[in-house]
């Protein structure tokens, strides 16, 4: 088991959000229980998309490339996100 990065999608209004973790199930699985508050009023989410790495400060570093400029073009260049 790695580390992930990874995106979810809101069911409720079509929204992303980017986000790393150790345990993505536990994870995806604690934001649609409401207990993340920054994305507990856009429940129910589905995981969209996700990246493994061999450390938690390369799954961080990830996360904060896709809430870049550049990550952002990229994610859409490969048809990640709209």
């Amino acid at each position: 088991m790695g580390f992930h990065s990874y995106i979810l999608r809101s069911k409720k209004d079509g929204r992303f959000y980017y986000g790393s973790s150790e345990s993505l199930e536990k994870r995806v699985a604690a934001h649609n229980a409401g207990r993340v508050r920054s994305t507990k009023s856009r429940r129910p989410w589905v995981l969209w998309f996700f990246e493994e790495f061999s450390t938690k400060g390369e799954a961080r570093r990830r996360e904060l490339f896709y809430k870049s400029f550049d990550g952002y073009h990229w994610l859409r260049s490969k048809g990640i996100i709209r």
